[in-house]
């Protein structure tokens, strides 16, 4: 019997070999690239420049969960059994067990989908009473059932995520609500506000999380889903996380032999493995290429210690840094979800958002300026939808006048379902 995935950094059975191949082809295949690498969008980091932009175009704002980010595969076997995988940053697959998830079609509980790829992230909920739940939190969908969304905007994506996937599970897990306990995973559609919302963000939906979390991203509504770094999408982080992924490499002082050493045969200086080392920090200069060297790590005496304790090796580990109010990288965390560093590029872009940095108070006030020319923008969207059916309509008269009745009549069929629409949904 299946159940809640124990670690979310190792969510299911990862695979290798030539299975590990195949399945990064066929999703390349899917998304007809290519390249058989990680294939999903990553931000930039959020400057002072970007305040300017979120004036400019209609962006969406949620929550940066603080989680591990995952693509989502819905497809099956070779029995044509529903399977699904997670495909992490690093371009790993993690098999999900049999049983723990079921995304019926609508109208048909025990049908599924395939060939769909989503994008989300899986953190660990704390519920109430003190129990725990893994959930993975939808923000995008890349393929569904087939149909390429890639170019299709934020909004529609959602809309036929929600439509389609997300709606019947609902169904699913309201006639079934004791089958919770079973699924790998529970899934939720993210909640996305207008960008202009972001003291409702600060005030409310951050400190009611039940998970960690890290920042806000600003995601464009109108622009296509787009493989690797995506100018359109803004990731702001308050100064305490913001970060930079290094690889870190350890020079220990050398300790000259002593009389003992020379009796044991030990000539040549040595490494102290138990003092203070120097850590360098790398960054990622493109593949084939050295890892250039970027700075040290400062590190108290304690922190050392705290380090060592571990028992872990160190060397050539991906490290999260902070930048301390003396402008020293600081340790945070190590990341083993990540298999290089960041690019020269990203590390640039988040000196840029440290040293340009926005502070939650700029965004604040920032907000009525966004409003205002958001709404700018849907009242011209609203007048030339107007002025259009307007054209149209003086148009269609005119050929009645001119060709009588049958004219008129026939000139409304070619119309058909062909008139303007609303507008693409959340417009606000």
């Amino acid at each position: 019997m299946t159940g809640p995935v124990a670690s979310i950094e190792a969510p299911g059975i990862k695979i290798d070999g030539k299975l590990l191949h195949n399945m990064r082809t066929e999703v390349a295949r899917l998304l007809d690239r290519n390249s058989t690498n990680f294939p999903g969008a990553q931000p930039v980091s959020f400057a002072r420049r970007h305040l300017e932009e979120l004036t400019k175009q209609d962006f969406y704002v949620c929550e940066k969960s603080d989680g591990f980010r995952y693509l989502l595969y819905l497809t099956q076997d070779d029995q044509g059994e529903e399977i699904h995988y997670l495909i992490d940053r690093k371009n790993d697959y993690w098999f999900i067990p049999k049983g723990g998830l079921h995304f019926p079609v609508p109208r048909d509980v025990e049908g599924f989908h395939t060939n769909t790829l989503i994008d989300g992230e899986l953190v660990i909920d704390k519920v109430p009473g003190g129990g725990i739940q893994p959930k993975y939190l939808v923000f995008d969908c890349m393929v569904l059932d087939g149909n390429s969304l890639m170019n299709r905007t934020l909004d529609k994506r959602l809309a036929y995520f929600k439509e389609r996937i997300f709606d019947p599970y609902k169904q699913l897990l309201n006639l079934y609500p004791e089958e919770k306990q079973y699924m790998h995973f529970i899934v939720e559609l993210k909640s996305m506000q207008f960008s202009y919302a972001v003291e409702m963000m600060f005030r409310q939906i951050l400190p009611s999380l039940p998970h960690g979390n890290d920042g806000l991203i600003f995601t464009c509504r109108m622009t296509d889903y787009k493989h690797g770094t995506d100018p359109n999408i803004l990731k702001w982080k308050p100064e305490s996380e913001n970060s930079v992924d290094f690889s870190l490499s350890l020079d220990f002082p050398l300790i000259q032999p002593d009389e003992q050493d020379r009796a044991e045969g030990i000539t040549e200086p040595y490494p102290d493995y138990d003092a203070l080392p120097v850590c360098n920090l790398h960054v990622h200069a493109g593949d084939n290429v050295d890892p250039p060297w970027y700075g040290t790590m400062f590190l108290e005496p304690a922190e050392w210690e705290s380090l060592k304790a571990l028992n872990q090796p160190l060397n050539d580990r991906i490290v999260e840094c902070y930048m301390d109010s003396n402008k020293r990288w600081r340790y945070m965390r190590f990341r083993d979800d990540k298999s290089t560093a960041n690019h020269t590029s990203t590390v640039q872009a988040v000196i840029e958002s440290i040293t340009d940095r926005v502070t939650e108070k700029d965004l604040i006030a920032a907000a009525k300026g966004i409003r205002d020319e958001w709404k700018r923008r849907a009242a011209e969207d609203s007048a030339r939808e107007k002025k259009e059916i307007e054209r149209k309509r003086v148009a269609s008269v005119g050929v009645s006048s001119a060709n009588g009745v049958q004219g008129a009549k026939r000139k409304a069929d070619e119309q058909g379902g062909g008139r303007p629409s609303p507008g693409p949904p959340g417009k606000g």
